[in-house]
């Protein structure tokens, strides 16, 4: 009786097993976007990652104001913020960028220090393109901040 009932649990295992499966869901070719709903201090941060065989392969975390200009290409602000913080968003996007590549792990991101507002907006968007990766929809995510 005990043989009969240590078969029918492994039963469904050995299923999921043989069929292929794992409870890992992959993630799917393609580019995915996400962006935050709205401006913070005049820019709207975005993260974009392109997936190739269940791996982010490149991304790109910035962030643009109304008109499309990139923050990281604004040298007054990175003058400015660099010596406020001893960072920039040339760098920090980065940093950020490189974890997640190295990781492919959003919950494995370090804050930057210098930069946690951008931090936390960036572990919000790389859950919700990773996120759609796995779903394989390729329409832009907006994320809500938090109050």
């Amino acid at each position: 009786m005990k043989k009969r009932i240590c078969v029918w649990l492994l039963f469904p295992m050995l299923l999921l097993i043989l069929s292929g499966c794992s409870l890992h869901t992959e993630m799917k070719d393609g580019f995915y976007t996400a962006e935050m709903a709205e401006y913070s201090h005049g820019w709207k941060e975005y993260l974009c990652i392109f997936v190739k065989n269940d791996k982010i392969v490149y991304a790109e975390f910035n962030a643009k104001d109304p008109s499309g200009y990139i923050k990281a290409w604004d040298n007054a602000y990175m003058n400015n913020m660099y010596s406020q913080t001893g960072t920039y968003p040339n760098a920090y996007t980065r940093d950020y960028v490189a974890q997640l590549i190295e990781t492919q792990d959003p919950d494995q991101v370090d804050a930057v220090s210098g930069a946690s507002h951008s931090g936390s907006n960036f572990e919000k968007l790389s859950r919700a393109v990773v996120e759609q990766a796995k779903n394989g929809d390729s329409t832009i995510v907006v994320v809500e901040a938090e109050e």
